[in-house]
């Protein structure tokens, strides 16, 4: 890697937000992304991008693609901390979710049973009528 994109790799990484680097048409998709909670179809329609294979395109940069997924990690982070809000306010649904999600180590987690025959064929012949 060259070194002007290791620079801006460090301070993508160090949380500084530099888009000098970027078109005015990738700084607005960036705007949008975030405005749109990391969603790229609606990004691409709020910034005026017609094809979300222009996005893809340009996440061949690594810079751009650095801070498409600081955007979405930023996102996370906010629903998550909805999620504990919920979760403070003892709401059950939160409780029980972030359980079966964070807490699948220690065994919150749902469980489908199935009662498989073994040999199917046999039991399927039992169910045909006699021919008397």
């Amino acid at each position: 890697m060259d070194e002007n994109l290791n620079k801006k790799l460090e301070a993508i990484e160090n949380g500084e937000r530099d888009w000098s680097m970027f078109t005015d048409r990738q700084r607005s998709f960036l705007l949008a992304l975030d405005d749109m909670g990391g969603n790229i179809t609606a990004a691409c329609i709020k910034a005026n991008i017609k094809s979300r294979q222009t996005i893809y395109n340009w996440m061949k940069d690594e810079a751009f693609k650095a801070e498409v997924d600081y955007v979405n990690e930023s996102s996370i982070d906010y629903v998550e901390s909805k999620l504990m809000t919920l979760i403070q306010q003892d709401n059950p649904q939160a409780i029980m979710f972030y359980l079966k999600t964070k807490g699948r180590k220690r065994g919150y987690v749902e469980t489908i049973e199935n009662q498989v025959s073994v040999n199917q064929f046999e039991e399927l012949m039992r169910k045909i009528p006699d021919d008397e």
